[in-house]
């Protein structure tokens, strides 16, 4: 998608994407990482997540990226804090305690500018992207991960066509095409969901970077 579909879509409220509580499977399945107590958390496109709140408040560093300006400031205007905001790169970034937000293009995060993830968390990146820049996106998140690095990413699943996308199916030959070179990918659950009004299944992968 184009950055200004993005843009209209948050400057318009138009966020059905938006969850107001953590995800439940992030929840259940998280714990599965084990990463030490400081550990680099990398949110791609994580809009103003309440998900961001819960994996800082276990202690991580977290780094959360998104595209629109409107979603950072929604984010810390919620939980009422006032983030320093200073320049970062081609970034803009908003940051309080161990929680930073970084707006911008995600194809423009660098490990050297960013730090190396030792953890990613994507639920609602992999699924936003056509699959040309899904490609894209999955060669660029390689980059930003260190040797080990855990991903519980979430995908959904529906008809092909049944609705209008975003968010797009991405199912589990797909999870396994992009990452299986690079990561070994297990399935953790599957359950039931509701995508636009339409049947569907949400699926949450476990996947470890391999080593070398």
């Amino acid at each position: 998608m184009e950055p200004q579909f993005w843009h209209d879509r948050w400057n318009a409220n138009e966020i059905g994407f938006h969850e107001d509580t953590p995800h439940r499977l992030l929840q259940r399945h998280w714990p599965t990482a084990r990463l030490a107590p400081d550990a680099h958390v990398l949110v791609p496109l994580c809009g103003k997540s309440p998900d961001l709140g819960w994996l800082s408040d276990l202690g991580y560093r977290v780094t959360g990226i998104e595209l629109s300006e409107v979603a950072a400031r929604d984010y810390f205007e919620h939980n009422r804090v006032t983030p320093e905001v200073e320049a970062l790169g081609p970034f803009t970034e908003y940051r309080h305690d161990n929680l930073r937000i970084l707006v911008g293009d995600f194809f423009e995060a660098t490990a050297a500018l960013i730090g190396s993830a030792d953890a990613v968390y994507d639920r609602a990146a992999l699924i936003a992207l056509p699959p040309a820049m899904r490609e894209r996106y999955v060669e660029r998140l390689a980059t930003l991960c260190g040797p080990g690095a855990r991903i519980v990413l979430i995908a959904l699943e529906y008809p092909m066509g049944a609705i209008s996308a975003p968010p797009f199916p991405v199912d589990a030959l797909e999870v396994t095409r992009r990452f299986g070179d690079w990561c070994n990918v297990a399935v953790a659950e599957r359950i039931a969901a509701s995508v636009k009004g339409i049947d569907g299944t949400e699926a949450c992968y476990s996947l470890r970077v391999m080593a070398g």
